[in-house]
């Protein structure tokens, strides 16, 4: 049985989430550590606790802007072009010290270093990195296909992301679906009102918060908005001050049990990205609970019927999608989601990381 070690970002919940998950499956069998260039910086909540394994693999945070911005994220891109040789070298020197273990890049970074560091590694990356960054940038998809192709397996989380490495890069990825806490969320659930209107994407242009106030705006309910973001672009949030209210809530990056509680006292989330793979905050809405008002995409067609009966689809071209979505959740407020063995089966997170220690750390 083979250690474990991931490579990734410290910052980043998808990331974290699956570590604690996969070093709770296999803590007393196997050895797992966290290689990482970043903790606690950009304004970002702390994720590590004192107890985890974690590596420095020439840690950035000193490095960058205080809070996260456009020109934040040019600095950070330049900060990791100049770092990446010194951490290709970190991640050799330790790959020799450790030549036996599981190597498991999450994004692609990550995989751009494990690539050019010769490692024998298992990919994993986000939505965004294979569905819009390779269209926006020659110099990314080039790099893009050659750390997919010399990844030894690629996991992805929807049918769309694999369908689009296969074009990409000729590479057929594994899917293992993004799990959520079914427990700890259907325990969150309020036994008091649940009025809360929830955006839970990130706070950028690409999840569409401007329209989703442009809706409020035009609504004829008097809908107090909730925005709640892992990231966000200063100058996109200064553009939209205006169409804000005072008694909006703007709660930022939240830790997960005030994620959850807050969920659990949602009536509507909403989710209306540009492109999408498999949206976990979506689930963790509907497990807790709440109404979600999407658009629509693949992810949405796979969903078992009791989740879908929890998901309003919004056409966008009409004025009255956020009065119609409210509309909907009202009318389902007092209905408690009872999830099918089946929705249980495909996002059980437990289930899910044993199906991930079985495919891909064998």
């Amino acid at each position: 049985m083979k250690d474990i070690t991931i490579v990734g970002n410290a910052r980043c919940y998808h990331a974290m989430d699956w570590f604690r998950s996969i070093s709770g499956l296999i803590a007393d069998t196997r050895r797992i550590e966290f290689l990482t260039d970043l903790i606690d910086s950009e304004s970002h909540i702390v994720l590590v606790r004192a107890d985890d394994p974690i590596v420095n693999l020439y840690n950035i945070d000193w490095l960058l802007l205080r809070r996260q911005s456009r020109f934040g994220d040019i600095w950070r891109n330049m900060i990791k072009l100049a770092a990446a040789p010194v951490q290709v070298l970190k991640l050799k020197t330790y790959a020799r010290q450790h030549p036996d273990n599981v190597y498991h890049a999450h994004t692609m970074y990550y995989m751009f270093l494990s690539w050019l560091a010769g490692l024998h590694y298992v990919g994993t990356p986000q939505g965004s990195e294979v569905l819009v960054r390779p269209h926006r940038s020659r110099f990314y998809r080039y790099m893009s296909i050659r750390a997919l192709r010399a990844a030894r397996l690629v996991t992805v989380d929807s049918s769309v992301m694999r369908d689009q490495i296969r074009t990409l890069a000729g590479v057929d990825a594994i899917i293992i679906q993004n799990g959520v806490e079914i427990e700890k969320l259907v325990a969150c659930r309020s036994t008091g009102a649940r009025d809360a209107v929830v955006s839970l994407r990130g706070f950028t242009d690409l999840y569409r918060i401007a329209e989703i106030a442009a809706a409020r705006n035009r609504s004829r309910h008097k809908t107090e908005l909730t925005f709640i973001y892992p990231f966000w672009a200063d100058n996109y949030k200064q553009s939209l001050q205006a169409e804000l209210t005072p008694t909006d809530r703007d709660l930022g990056r939240l830790d997960k049990d005030a994620m959850f509680a807050l969920l659990g006292r949602t009536l509507l989330a909403i989710s209306i990205p540009r492109s999408d793979s498999s949206p976990r905050s979506v689930y963790e809405a509907i497990f807790a609970g709440a109404c979600v008002a999407a658009t629509r995409a693949p992810w949405y067609e796979i969903l078992p019927p009791c989740m879908k009966a929890r998901i309003f689809i919004v056409d966008l071209e009409q004025d009255g999608w956020l009065d119609s979505a409210l509309d909907f959740a009202t009318q389902r407020r007092g209905q408690a989601y009872v999830p099918s063995p089946e929705a249980i089966e495909m996002f059980s997170q437990s289930r899910s990381m044993a199906r991930a220690i079985g495919a891909i750390y064998t």
